[in-house]
């Protein structure tokens, strides 16, 4: 009985402990991490909300840039954290397929999509084609032309292999029939820098990195992967409209964290979200940059992913193994 009651007492103390851990969350610094490097959508969306969650909590959120493979890096060391709420994940649209694109590769994932589990949604935009502006290419019309009069040398950057920013190249060149060199970087960032120096010609990318660069003058958006044409680029067509019926794809950003993550916290994060949608200056901050505030969290964030990541994975099986 003596045993019985010291189990008890333990049991009931860790107990304690735990709500009052939960209580407190967060209690120090609570990291978030883009598995990117700076510069791409990710990394865009994701400085105003930490700054948005500092004011709300008080405590600091800063950005851990990891890149590599394309985010999947980033990803599985967010996937495998110690599950408190002190390491989340903002993730890109590339999250659900890079584990289905590493098994067509014949390697074993370093994580699995249901090892993350969602909180929040805050912006999902379609994909703009763009090209320099000094580029002689101003419709998609002239750009599918150049392409197939140059077969293997129309080039194009993206974050890596299967990314967010390669998958829609990719759609476009099958529905197209369209033959382009694919020339992979770490990030949306490095892979912008190459555009902007002239390394290559092309790429897909979401409006965040893109806005300032087309406003400015710099580069030329030739079509969206939108259902309907994007908010702020109304005057760009969608490859829908062009002809490309199976050209679709949207480049999301949520907050995720590990998914043994108790629910007390995953509430408060979430809670905390839904302050940082409402927040001027984080919705300043998304209009500068050219990101349409797409808030959703709970239910419908989830099954905006689950169906989403469904679609994905059928494009990277169609895509297959890349050498």
């Amino acid at each position: 009985m003596k045993r019985r009651v010291l189990i008890g007492s333990a049991a009931a103390a860790a107990f304690a402990r735990q709500a009052t851990a939960q209580e407190a969350f967060p209690s120090r610094p609570v990291t978030i991490v883009v598995a990117f490097p700076p510069g791409g959508q990710a990394d865009v969306v994701g400085r105003p909300v930490a700054a948005a969650l500092e004011r709300i909590w008080r405590v600091a959120v800063p950005i851990q840039n990891r890149g590599g493979a394309a985010g999947a890096i980033g990803n599985a060391a967010v996937a495998r954290a110690t599950p408190d709420g002190y390491t989340l994940l903002m993730a890109l649209s590339s999250m659900a397929l890079l584990p289905e694109a590493a098994r067509v590769n014949g390697r074993e994932p370093t994580y699995t999509p249901d090892m993350l589990a969602p909180i929040t949604l805050f912006a999902a935009d379609p994909t703009l084609l763009v090209v320099p502006a000094a580029s002689p290419i101003s419709t998609v019309e002239e750009f599918i032309a150049e392409v197939k009069r140059r077969p293997g040398q129309v080039s194009y950057s993206s974050a890596g292999n299967y990314s967010a920013l390669h998958v829609p190249m990719a759609q476009l060149a099958q529905a197209a029939g369209l033959d382009m060199l694919h020339v992979p970087f770490q990030g949306g960032g490095p892979a912008l820098t190459a555009l902007l120096a002239g390394q290559v010609q092309c790429m897909a990318s979401g409006p965040g990195p893109v806005a300032p660069h087309i406003r400015n003058g710099t580069l030329r958006p030739l079509a969206t992967w939108g259902r309907t044409r994007l908010a702020g680029f109304e005057e760009v067509p969608t490859l829908i409209e062009k002809g490309f019926p199976d050209c679709e794809f949207y480049i999301w950003v949520g907050l995720f964290a590990p998914v043994a993550t108790p629910a007390a916290v995953i509430a408060r994060i979430r809670d905390a979200s839904r302050q940082v949608a409402g927040d001027p200056e984080f919705r300043r901050a998304m209009a500068a940059s050219g990101n349409t505030l797409d808030h959703r969290d709970g239910e419908a964030f989830l099954r905006f992913y689950t169906e989403d990541a469904a679609r994905l994975v059928r494009v990277v099986r169609a895509l297959g193994k890349i050498e």
